[in-house]
């Protein structure tokens, strides 16, 4: 008890990181997080879509082939384009999985229900050693 007095902004601040790492778990969170493995099965075998929401300098430097750009800043105004894959899973990623996790919730809230999150973004699907293209 007496540590705790004696530190009481890093014990607050222990709690407050730990509850926003613990958040998305709590809630029950908008998506299903996929390996890049599980990814390419989906995109192979399910005809799944992937939408990649980082910037449009993120993108240039390597994308998933097949992609479709939609920076999480516009995903909200180009949701009507992403209509016509109601009924198709997507697989939604970004630079690390952070983005593509928020964006997952917010197309969940739109009413698309097969949403998944590329577990960790671009970073593992290059670590995977997966092509990537800049076409």
């Amino acid at each position: 008890m007496e540590f705790v007095q004696q530190n009481w902004m890093w014990v607050t601040l222990a709690i407050i990181s730990g509850s926003m790492l613990l958040w998305p778990l709590l809630k029950g969170g908008g998506s299903q997080a996929l390996t890049p493995s599980q990814a390419t099965r989906m995109m192979n075998r399910e005809n799944a879509v992937v939408i990649d929401v980082r910037e449009s300098g993120e993108w240039n430097t390597g994308h998933i082939a097949g992609a479709r750009h939609i920076a999480m800043p516009l995903l909200q105004q180009k949701m009507a384009e992403l209509e016509k894959f109601k009924n198709r899973p997507l697989i939604i990623c970004c630079a690390s999985g952070a983005r593509s996790s928020a964006a997952c919730s917010t197309l969940r809230k739109a009413g698309f229900e097969k949403v998944f999150n590329l577990a960790g973004g671009m970073t593992s699907w290059r670590e995977a050693k997966l092509p990537v293209t800049t076409k």
